[in-house]
């Protein structure tokens, strides 16, 4: 793969090391297709990375904003000034160049700190946070169709907002609860299931998607008509981003202080705790109080009310409870028995 340096990328990513692989696969843009005619090839191709800098900066300020709050900006226009300000670096997947031609396939990575800052100069809100990784369980009742709906999602999609990595076979029901699904998830360290239910007939599929964790299976949406099965699941892909972008973009910087315990059986599962309060877009100013052997002290600031961080903690496989006025956060997945 050859890489075309626009910044400084590689101290980029540097400033939080335990979001480094998450941060640079949302602000990685992949397959943008050009093919672009000039006096010579070097032409050519200068004006292949300028038009994939532009597409790569629109997709990404898209994927991780929602339309809503783009309109009520007034849209966010980029031209190629903007797009190479924004960006870190090209890389080719794919090329083919001659005769003034150059086609391929590049994949763009955007600089998060400089599209963060245009975004915040715009006051338009933002989620560049991916949500806790799923099991991917696309079902239906039509069994003729079952092999080839799982075979329309890829393996894994680590570059989306709510990544995910698809089940090995035709096991489930559009009724599968945790417990059912839990043992193939839990070891791919996905704490939470992403039932795609497809439902229709050719040129017209429609999907109803749920969320299946440890504390039950709660409706995600369902996607508007599509023509084939492909675009079924990229159509589920879509409603898996704005789902989660609705429910985490934190809006205001007001923040409630609390002080809580974490309940855990292994220095693992401390460690597995720990990480989704850090991940968490809703929290922030994490702090560890005191350690011991079952159980800690922490604590942290939270956006929004304490029904959207438990729903938020959830998918995380971690449960949240009040207990003797105090809040006490434990494994949801140690509590189903799920080891």
């Amino acid at each position: 793969m050859i890489r075309w340096i626009i910044a400084a990328a590689l101290v980029i990513f540097a400033a939080a090391p335990m979001a480094l692989a998450d941060t640079r696969d949302v602000y990685t843009i992949r397959d943008i297709e050009v093919d672009q005619q000039a006096a010579t090839v070097i032409e050519a191709r200068e004006a292949a990375m300028a038009s994939a800098r532009v597409a790569a900066a629109r997709a990404l300020i898209s994927k991780i904003t929602l339309a809503s709050d783009r309109s009520a900006a007034g849209g966010i226009p980029v031209d190629g000034a903007l797009a190479s300000r924004l960006t870190a670096a090209v890389d080719v997947q794919e090329e083919t160049a001659g005769a003034g031609r150059y086609r391929g396939k590049l994949a763009v990575v955007l600089n998060p700190q400089m599209v963060r800052a245009h975004l915040d100069s715009l006051n338009v809100p933002y989620l560049d946070s991916q949500a806790p990784l799923a099991l991917m369980v696309p079902v239906t009742t039509t069994a003729s169709a079952a092999d080839a709906w799982r075979a329309a999602f890829e393996e894994r999609n680590n570059g989306a907002l709510a990544p995910y990595v698809t089940a090995s076979g035709n096991f489930y029901s559009a009724y599968s609860s945790w417990s059912e699904i839990s043992a193939e998830a839990v070891p791919l360290n996905a704490r939470r299931a992403l039932i795609a239910e497809l439902q229709g007939r050719d040129g017209a599929w429609r999907v109803v998607v749920s969320s299946v964790t440890a504390a039950g299976n709660e409706p995600v949406g369902a996607t508007p008509p599509a023509a084939s099965l492909t675009d079924a699941a990229k159509a589920v892909t879509t409603l898996l981003g704005e789902s989660w972008k609705e429910a985490s973009i934190v809006r205001d910087g007001s923040r409630t202080r609390v002080d809580a315990s974490v309940r855990y059986t292994s220095l693992a599962e401390w460690n597995t705790l720990r990480g989704a309060l850090a991940r968490s877009p809703l929290v922030s100013d994490f702090r560890t109080k005191a350690v011991a052997r079952e159980g800690a002290l922490v604590s942290f600031a939270y956006a929004g009310d304490e029904n959207r961080l438990r729903s938020d903690l959830v998918q995380r496989g971690v449960s949240l409870s009040q207990e003797d006025g105090k809040l006490t956060l434990r494994s949801a997945v140690t509590t189903t028995g799920i080891q």
